[in-house]
C-alpha cells in the first residue's frame, strides 16, 4: 500500500483530501504545518506528499526543499489554491514537473490520486 503524506494548513482541505485518498486505498498520514510534516516523515516510509503552498511557517516550497534534502527518495504533488503558483527552480529540483501541481478546488481529484500512483511507482512527470 502506498503510504501519503498529505501536508496542508486548513484543516477542511486536509480532512477532504486524507478521506479522498484512503477511499481510493492509500494509507494517508496527515500534517497541519511543514515542520510537522517534516516530523512525521522520520521513519514513517512515506512515498509521496501532497504539500498545500501558503501555510504559516515554513511554506511548500520550503517543505519540498528541505523534505527533498532529507529523503532524496521522496515524491511531491503540490495542492495549492494559488492560481498563478509557478514551479521555483529548487522545488523542480527536487523533481516536481508541472504535471505534478493541481489548483484548488480540483474538480476530479481522481487525477491526482492517479499522480500519487504514478509516483510511487517512480514514473515521473
Amino acid at each position: 500500500m502506498t503510504a501519503v503524506l498529505a501536508v496542508d494548513d486548513e484543516a477542511g482541505v486536509r480532512l477532504n483530501l486524507v478521506a479522498y485518498l484512503e477511499d481510493e486505498g492509500f494509507e494517508v498520514v496527515e500534517a497541519d504545518s511543514g515542520e510537522r510534516g517534516l516530523e512525521l516523515l522520520e521513519g514513517e516510509g512515506i512515498e509521496v506528499a501532497v504539500v498545500d503552498m501558503r501555510m504559516g511557517g515554513m511554506d511548500g516550497n520550503a517543505f519540498i526543499t528541505e523534505a527533498h534534502r532529507r529523503w532524496p527518495a521522496l515524491r511531491f504533488i503540490v495542492f495549492t489554491g494559488t492560481a498563478g503558483y509557478r514551479l521555483p527552480p529548487e522545488v523542480r529540483a527536487a523533481g516536481v514537473s508541472e504535471a505534478e501541481v493541481f489548483i484548488k478546488p480540483l474538480s476530479d481529484m481522481g487525477r491526482l490520486a492517479e499522480a500519487v500512483v504514478r509516483l510511487a511507482r517512480g514514473v515521473g512527470g
